[in-house]
């Protein structure tokens, strides 16, 4: 039988608000790694559908490939988030991704969570920013879709 994940999460530990922010903040500029490499596949994509012509940002197929890259980068953090809970970013800080009562969050919950993730991300990050006033230290996003993102405890070294 699998032992059981200990999380350190938002609502656990003593840590003030900007330290859980850290964390999140620099799982995401490593998330930008993978990111950029898949963006750079939609590119390829893109430009041979087009027949090898430069695509304008302010065309239909510019803006057609803009959704393909948001749509891209919100596959890859949902399959990431439900398949083990974590992208590549969240791993090395130990950030897991779950639902509220500590379950596997749903894919509609997960969906939610970018979607409007993305959205503070537009508004100078005023979801993420949201932790500060919290009284749980959880983002817009977290509250929106329901689920968490918890800190996982380090395993001790024998």
């Amino acid at each position: 039988m699998p032992t059981p994940r200990r999380y350190a999460g938002a609502m656990d530990t003593p840590k003030p608000a900007s330290a859980l922010l850290r964390w999140r903040f620099l799982a995401l500029l490593y998330d930008l790694f993978p990111v950029i490499g898949l963006w750079f596949l939609v590119g390829l994509l893109a430009v041979v559908v087009h027949g090898g012509a430069p695509i304008r940002s302010d065309t239909p197929a510019g803006w057609l490939e803009l959704i393909a890259l948001w749509a891209v980068t919100g596959a890859y953090a949902i399959a990431s988030w439900r398949g083990g809970g974590q992208t590549l970013g969240m791993r090395p800080w130990r950030l897991h991704v779950t639902a509220a009562d500590g379950g596997r969050a749903s894919v509609a919950a997960l969906l939610r969570r970018y979607v409007i993730g993305t959205l503070s991300l537009l508004f100078a990050g005023a979801g993420f920013w949201w932790a500060l006033f919290d009284r749980d230290r959880l983002t817009f996003h977290d509250r929106a879709s329901n689920t968490r993102l918890m800190r996982l405890v380090k395993k001790p070294t024998a």
